[in-house]
């Protein structure tokens, strides 16, 4: 704990290193009202369902407690990372906050409806606030976890797990009939294209999260 603490002192009195957390934290909060808005628009324009090569032979599973628990460890599992190392914190924002702001603008674009058989979620759980509905391309539990994969590329264990968790998540929602499966295939792509974007608008935070 005291290690810890000494790099939260050494960090918190670097120049600018308090307004680049405070900035990424006031980024990822506009980003999340953004998305949250265009799901909720997303959801009014909604239209028909599309078939789907994977969803018309698949049966529906009930992944709800796996999705739900899942993002709740992963997030969990984020969180520790940044926390015991500060520096991480200002590219981790900044990056899922474009990660999601990129996604509102997806989400406005192209208006399907839900595929026919869906499993059902508890509206009291976390996954509930998380999905919207129709909020479909492209799949951010897919996405999300493969974005902390490249962020954390160096730390092996880090990489791994993200990893296992985007293609657990992946699948889930592909199971679930909650994505189409060209949502959670673009995922992968879309989030590498804004891995690279991040490293270039913010380089500052990323030679700072590289530091050794």
């Amino acid at each position: 704990m005291k290690k810890i603490a000494s790099k939260y002192k050494y960090y918190w009195k670097r120049h600018g290193f308090r307004y680049a957390v405070f900035s990424g934290i006031v980024f990822l909060a506009a980003s999340l009202t953004i998305n949250h808005f265009a799901g909720l628009y997303a959801n009014l324009k909604a239209g028909n369902y599309v078939n789907d090569i994977l969803l018309d032979n698949l049966p529906v599973m009930d992944v709800d407690g796996l999705l739900n628990y899942g993002v709740e460890l992963f997030f969990l599992f984020l969180m520790y990372c940044v926390i015991v190392e500060p520096k991480r914190a200002p590219f981790a924002l900044k990056s899922i906050a474009l990660f999601y702001l990129v996604r509102s603008i997806s989400i406005t674009l192209t208006h399907l409806g839900p595929y026919p058989t869906v499993t059902p979620i508890d509206p009291s759980n976390l996954l509930a606030t998380l999905i919207s509905g129709n909020d479909f391309f492209f799949s951010a539990h897919t996405g999300i976890p493969f974005l902390i994969a490249l962020i954390f590329w160096d730390e092996k264990l880090i990489r791994y797990i993200s990893i296992m968790a985007s293609i657990v998540f992946g699948s889930a929602v592909i199971l679930g009939h909650l994505h189409y499966s060209i949502d959670v295939f673009a995922a992968f792509f879309i989030t590498y294209t804004i891995f690279h974007i991040s490293m270039k608008i913010f380089s500052k935070e990323y030679k700072l999260f590289k530091e050794e």
